[in-house]
């Protein structure tokens, strides 16, 4: 990952707080999960991507263990 994707994991994370389920360990795999199934040239943040993404979504989802 290069700093870019840090800056978007990283506000991925902050927006994952207070979600139920979302520990710290699990959101941090989902959103660089997340990340990684984004194109390179993607603008829209990572919470504005999965609304529009829902297989990628689920996929991290079970990755991540986030129930």
């Amino acid at each position: 990952m290069n700093a870019d994707d840090i800056k978007w994991v990283n506000q991925c994370i902050d927006d994952s707080k207070g979600e139920p389920g979302a520990t710290p360990a699990i959101a941090r795999k989902y959103c660089i999960c997340m990340n990684e199934k984004m194109d390179d040239n993607e603008t829209r943040s990572i919470t504005q991507w999965e609304k529009t993404h829902k297989k990628e979504r689920e996929a991290c989802d079970k990755e991540a263990g986030w129930k």
